[in-house]
């Protein structure tokens, strides 16, 4: 499914094609979960046309960064955040944590300025 273009699709032709008439209750739950899984969330499952573009193709990037990025800075012992404390030091903490993005924050300082804060 990972290399195949429409993989997720041929998958789940091939289990309503071949989907065995007798099985324990169980099991036949089971499968029709599976089922309607792939059929609810066929069309977000090309995972070929992903790699081919070096995307990730799991959550655990994605959870990595909330551990990263959210997690070790404000979970820390004793410390209580209001919204907008929360939205300024996650933003610069990205910032610090992406080489590119800080760069291109301090040139669109240094080009416009500070935004007053009312």
């Amino acid at each position: 499914m990972k290399h195949v273009d429409n993989g997720a699709s041929q998958i789940l032709t091939e289990i309503k094609t071949f989907r065995p008439k007798k099985l324990k209750k169980d099991v036949k739950e089971k499968l029709e979960s599976a089922i309607t899984f792939f059929d609810n969330n066929e069309h977000q499952m090309d995972y070929a046309q992903s790699v081919r573009k070096n995307l990730p193709i799991g959550s655990g990037v994605t959870e990595a960064a909330c551990k990263t990025v959210v997690k070790q800075r404000l979970c820390q012992s004793g410390m209580r955040w209001k919204e907008l404390g929360v939205s300024i030091i996650l933003g610069l903490r990205t910032l610090v944590l992406t080489t590119e993005r800080f760069s291109q924050f301090w040139n669109k300082i240094n080009r416009y300025g500070l935004p007053q804060v009312a």
